[in-house]
């Protein structure tokens, strides 16, 4: 097995607190209000959403993936961090045992905050990943973070 890690880090004009309640804390709720098309539904499998809680995400049709299960492996809520794991799943695609994240929310001198997201795929057997296959999972989820910044921005008392 081995492991290939990314770092990535762009900046929000929302606060980390209204982003690391909305994205973290609220994302079984708001994620499929806001992106339908995307994803059916987020259910709580185990847990109360603290950690060792397990979240399983269900794909809308036509997507190419059906569903997703990760759990929640620390929550920091007062430094706005989480860790997590992809545990369970086709986004897996049989090539990868688990994907850890770890997503950090931090303060920027514009009011906003600098997100830091920190990506570890860990392969089963001698399986390789290609950067193809991880650009696209990577857009999907700055896709998800964008449809929540706009939902924050236009929504200022949400998450305050």
């Amino acid at each position: 097995m081995g492991v290939t890690s990314f770092t990535q880090e762009f900046a929000c004009p929302v606060p980390p607190t209204r982003m690391f309640k909305a994205l973290i804390l609220d994302s079984h709720n708001l994620i499929p209000k806001l992106m339908p098309q995307a994803i059916k539904s987020v259910d709580m499998i185990q847990g109360d959403g603290g950690a060792g809680s397990i979240k399983q995400i269900n794909f809308a049709e036509g997507s190419h993936f059906k569903y997703v299960k990760h759990r929640i492996d620390e929550l920091d809520t007062q430094n706005f961090v989480c860790k997590y794991t992809l545990i369970e799943g086709d986004v897996l695609m049989d090539k990868l045992e688990s994907i850890a994240y770890e997503v950090k929310f931090e303060n920027a001198a514009d009011g906003g905050c600098v997100c830091k997201m920190t990506s570890e795929y860990h392969t089963a057997g001698d399986s390789d990943i290609k950067e193809e296959e991880i650009k696209s999972g990577k857009e999907r989820a700055m896709g998800m973070y964008k449809a929540i910044e706009a939902y924050l921005l236009g929504n200022p008392d949400a998450y305050t």
